[in-house]
C-alpha cells in the first residue's frame, strides 16, 4: 500500500484510539518500522500528529501532551539547543530557567558553568543543577503541579520579584505564524512573564516542533525576546519579522 492510501487510515486510527505506535502499523500495514516512522515523521511535520515514543498521537490546541511523553520528543535536537542555549551564558550570570523539558536540556548543558544564581520553577531543572558545586539554586514558591513538578501561581510571580535576572531562559508549547509565544496553563504564563519583566535579557529555547502546535494563553511576542534557540530554519515570514525586530536566531 502506497503512502497515499496509507496517511487517511493512520489518521482516522489516531482519531478513533488517540494514539497510534510504530509497532501496530508496520502490522496493520504489512510493512516496515522504517516506513511507518518515516510516515509519522512526516504527519508530525505537517502538523497532522505529534511523535511520541513509540508512535504519534493528535496534536492539542487545548491541553497539552504528558509531560513524559514531552521528554522523549525531538530529545536530540533538544540537547543540542540546550547546549547552544548554554554556550549564551557566561559564568558569574543570574538567571531565570522556567518550566519545560528544553529547559532542563540547557540546565544539563550548564552542569560545568562557574558562579551561577539560577532561580527556577521547576523542580526537575533544581535537582539538575543541584549537581553543580558552582551554582546556587533557587526554587520559587508557588503551588507545585504534580504532572510535571512545575511551581505556578501568585505566589511564584511574587518570589520572581525579589530579584533582577541577567537572563530569563524561557521555553513555550507552541510558536505561532505570527510570532507568539503560547502555553496551556495561565498559572505557568503568568510566571514566565514576571520573569522576562525582572530580566535585563530574554532567551527563547524552542524546538521547530512548536511551529505546528498552538496553545490559548499568550506569554509574549517573539519580538520582545533578545534570542531564540531552535534546531531548524524560521519560516521566512517569521525570520524577516525577527530581523527586523533584531530578534537573534540561534540555529542548533
Amino acid at each position: 500500500m502506497s503512502q497515499t492510501l496509507r496517511i487517511p487510515e493512520i489518521l482516522e486510527m489516531a482519531r478513533r484510539e488517540g494514539k497510534v505506535s510504530v509497532d501496530g502499523l508496520a502490522a496493520h500495514f504489512g510493512v516496515t518500522l522504517q516506513t511507518i516512522r518515516r510516515d509519522l515523521s512526516d504527519l508530525a511535520e505537517a502538523g497532522r500528529l505529534e511523535r511520541v515514543h513509540g508512535g504519534a498521537i493528535l496534536p492539542s490546541g487545548i491541553t497539552n501532551i504528558a509531560y513524559e511523553e514531552r521528554r522523549a520528543l525531538n530529545q536530540a535536537a533538544k540537547m543540542r539547543i540546550g547546549q547552544a542555549a548554554a554556550n549564551l551564558i557566561p559564568n558569574d550570570s543570574a538567571i531565570f530557567l522556567n518550566i519545560g523539558t528544553t529547559t532542563e536540556a540547557v540546565a544539563h548543558a550548564l552542569l560545568h558553568h562557574q558562579n551561577l544564581l539560577v532561580v527556577t520553577n521547576n523542580i526537575n531543572v533544581a535537582q539538575i543543577l543541584s549537581r553543580n558545586p558552582d551554582c546556587q539554586v533557587i526554587v520559587a514558591g508557588g503551588v507545585i503541579r504534580a504532572a510535571d513538578g512545575g511551581l505556578v501561581g501568585e505566589l511564584a510571580v511574587r518570589s520572581i520579584h525579589a530579584f533582577k535576572f541577567d537572563l530569563a531562559v524561557i521555553g513555550c508549547s507552541a510558536l505561532d505564524k505570527d510570532g507568539d509565544l503560547l502555553d496551556f496553563d495561565l498559572q505557568e504564563v503568568v510566571v514566565s512573564q514576571a520573569a522576562l519583566g525582572q530580566s535585563r535579557r530574554s532567551i527563547l529555547v524552542c524546538d521547530h516542533s512548536k511551529l505546528a502546535r498552538t496553545a490559548p494563553a499568550r506569554i509574549t511576542s517573539l519580538s520582545e525576546i533578545d534570542q531564540m534557540v531552535t534546531d531548524q530554519a524560521l519560516p521566512n515570514a517569521l525570520a524577516q519579522s525577527c530581523l527586523v525586530s533584531q530578534t537573534k536566531i540561534n540555529v542548533a
